[in-house]
């Protein structure tokens, strides 16, 4: 009964040796896969990161992306210039405009009153002229008779001063008596002087053409005053139908029919949407080689996610912080370093079925090709260090 138990435990030993041989074979054989699987998930990891490598080195680092990118247009805010009460109001909500189409009527009565005073303004500055050129024609009429009275005056005047210069003689040698030599002498002094009244009387009537000339004068500026002030009238009577300037579509319609309208109060606006474009606010971390011209393309929320292709128009002279309408001051207080937002300005290049799809506000994605800046950074270095140099 002792040896069984013996016998027993000996089985079982041998039996887990052999157990764990069998155990060991296929670990090995597993190991050996599993080498194998792991030098191959080793090598596509190495050559997925050498291939992700030469990519980022060829095209990934000079692509550019935001999603702090809007669509925008140049909003036409209508309001007019002239106040009044609203007569008719001639388009609707969203609708479609063409430039030079009318949108708002104000009542135009009270300008078509200024500019019939104006006119009446401009006949009577006229009318007025007419007369005073009438008058100067009568006035020359009068310098001709003055001037015949004046010749006759000088005629007499002679006269009477060679009867003084012939009796003369006679009266010394006692021909002739001293009161009939007096008489001619008061009679040639009285000749001389109705010739100088009427040599001035000439000449107060030639003057008096120089006066009415003048009213000619006064007449024609009165005139032009009221033509001027009719053309504003004209002016203000066609600025009571105001028209769009652009071409585009009615947003944020305000005005309705007999409200009163003061002058430079808005009244609706329009939106240019063929000439949409893209505000894209890059970090100054990504501006290096971002240059106008450099193709972009613009992935469209509203459309799914639909890329349109893009140009870079131009660059803003300034961060958005500082065109705010209070621009930060770090000079004062405590100071933690943000990193800026430049805004760029993006040309769209898209289809017309995709512009009728794209108002502004809607958010987008931008992605900016700066491969045709390659090196120039590197240049800008080099330059800089060698005027480091020279300043040395």
């Amino acid at each position: 009964m002792s040896e069984h138990p013996q016998q027993t435990e000996e089985q079982a030993t041998v039996a887990e040796a052999q157990g764990d041989e069998d155990l060991a074979k296929p670990r090995r054989r597993l190991s050996g896969r599993t080498r194998l699987i792991l030098i191959l998930v080793v090598l596509l990891v190495l050559g997925g990161g050498v291939l992700w490598f030469v990519r980022y080195e060829t095209t990934g680092k000079f692509m550019q992306e935001t999603n702090d990118a809007y669509i925008r247009a140049d909003l036409v805010t209508i309001a007019p210039k002239v106040s009044g009460y609203v007569a008719e109001v001639l388009v609707s909500d969203n609708q479609d405009v063409v430039a030079g189409q009318p949108l708002v009527r104000i009542d135009p009565r009270s300008y078509r009153a200024h500019a019939a005073q104006a006119e009446a303004q401009i006949a009577q500055a006229e009318a007025s002229a007419n007369a005073t050129r009438a008058q100067i024609a009568q006035q020359r009429a009068a310098i001709e008779q003055a001037q015949a009275q004046l010749a006759a005056a000088q005629a007499k005047a002679r006269y009477d001063a060679e009867e003084v210069r012939r009796y003369t003689p006679l009266a010394a040698s006692g021909a002739e008596s001293r009161q009939q030599l007096a008489q001619l002498r008061a009679a040639a002094e009285q000749s001389a002087a109705n010739a100088r009244a009427q040599a001035a009387a000439l000449a107060a009537q030639q003057r008096q053409v120089a006066t009415f000339e003048a009213q000619i004068g006064q007449s024609r500026a009165q005139r032009q005053g009221a033509a001027a002030q009719l053309e504003a009238a004209n002016v203000d009577v066609s600025s009571t139908i105001i028209r769009s300037p652009v071409a585009g579509r009615i947003g944020d319609r305000t005005v309705t029919v007999g409200q009163f309208a003061s002058a430079g109060t808005r009244l609706m606006s329009v939106v240019p949407l063929r000439q949409i474009y893209v505000t894209a606010n890059f970090k100054e971390t990504q501006l290096a080689l971002m240059r106008p011209g450099q193709p972009a393309t613009i992935a469209v929320d509203a459309l799914d996610g639909t890329k349109l292709l893009g140009r870079v128009a131009s660059v803003s002279p300034g961060t958005g912080a500082q065109f705010s309408l209070l621009p930060p001051q770090n000079a004062t207080g405590n100071f933690t370093k943000i990193v800026q937002r430049v805004p760029v300005r993006i040309e769209l290049e898209a289809t017309p079925a995709a512009r009728r799809l794209l108002v502004p506000g809607l958010s987008v994605t931008v992605t900016v090709d700066t491969r045709s800046a390659k090196g120039q950074l590197d240049q800008i270095r080099k330059q800089q260090e060698q005027l480091t140099d020279r300043k040395r």
